[in-house]
């Protein structure tokens, strides 16, 4: 071989590990989109990276999570979501319903998964749970439909309760609606009364609180709303404060002193949406996705906030709870 030919063949293989990098695939792009604030979604964002890994993605490593969040203003989804479809996503994550319709109207071809406390039929994101039949699919928790269970719970702690009352948020009316008609046929079922009541700001929860006091409400149930979690110790101040019993949707309120919650596993719901990502990284279709349901739910009793309020919870009440908090 001539020392020219032997030299030209060194130059080349020293370039094989260049070429080699210039044709490694790029590193997918999930876009995550949440309408309240990343304080609010700390946990929910950890559960759904948890379930990215658990199919091999990581952050920084082999995925990059593009986060939007709305803080709360309902009107910067499209915005947001629009940039996030700019930017060619691989996937986007919807992480509650305002923000899977947001997602659903910016793009038909751009695979979505979506977590959401509503019904995905009855409000339009998939065609069926089984079939969805398009590119949305998800993890549906029927948040939104568990008002009468609550309600069953708050009657069976207080048997003598005659009026209920639930709180809503009025700027996100699929859920609000799908909350109000379920604990109005649940309360109708038990002859009590419900008295509707609705906040979107910390003043007016505060101020939600003080009407249900003045009209005499005998318990409160909150309705599973994004907006609500990230304010649950107002909750709990405001309902010990006020001496009214309330029930929530998820454990996160009766660790921080709420009375009960009954509801999905918020963290395993979230877990799931993430492997479903994970699982359209690895090339199968939301179409062929279907939606999944919640297997198991958690009643949780906070015994402290219970003596405060000077409530007995029935012995058949507590064994019915997955946890009591002492």
């Amino acid at each position: 071989m001539r020392r020219r030919d032997f030299i030209t063949l060194l130059g080349g293989a020293a370039a094989w590990p260049r070429a080699a990098r210039a044709q490694q695939p790029a590193m997918p792009t999930v876009g995550y989109l949440y309408v309240a604030s990343p304080e609010a979604d700390a946990g929910r964002a950890t559960a759904f990276r948890k379930g990215l890994s658990e199919m091999g993605y990581v952050e920084g490593r082999n995925v990059t999570i593009e986060y939007r969040w709305a803080h709360n203003e309902t009107a910067r989804l499209p915005g947001l979501v629009a940039d996030l479809v700019s930017r060619s996503v691989t996937v986007i994550a919807a992480a509650d319903l305002p923000s899977a319709l947001a997602a659903k109207t910016a793009s038909t071809t751009i695979p979505i998964v979506f977590e959401t406390a509503a019904n995905p039929v009855r409000v339009g994101l998939v065609a069926s749970l089984n079939r969805p039949g398009s590119n949305v699919t998800g993890v549906a928790n029927i948040g939104a439909e568990l008002g009468a269970k609550r309600l069953g719970l708050l009657n069976e702690l207080l048997p003598g309760a005659t009026r209920f009352a639930v709180l809503v948020n009025p700027n996100n009316p699929l859920i609000a609606e799908a909350w109000v008609k379920d604990a109005q046929a649940a309360a109708a079922a038990v002859g009590r009364q419900l008295e509707i009541f609705t906040a979107s700001t910390d003043r007016e929860i505060d101020a939600a609180f003080t009407s249900i006091v003045q009209k005499r409400v005998d318990a409160l149930l909150v309705s599973p709303d994004n907006l609500f979690p990230n304010r649950r110790v107002q909750f709990a101040t405001q309902a010990a404060r006020h001496a009214v019993p309330a029930i929530y949707s998820t454990r996160e309120f009766a660790e921080v002193g709420g009375l009960m919650s009954y509801g999905t596993s918020t963290a395993d719901a979230y877990r799931q949406a993430g492997i479903y990502v994970g699982r359209i990284l690895k090339g199968e279709k939301p179409a062929d996705l279907p939606v999944l349901q919640p297997t198991k739910f958690e009643f949780v009793i906070n015994m402290q906030t219970a003596r405060t309020l000077g409530l007995m919870v029935p012995p058949t009440l507590l064994a019915l709870a997955d946890e009591v908090i002492e």
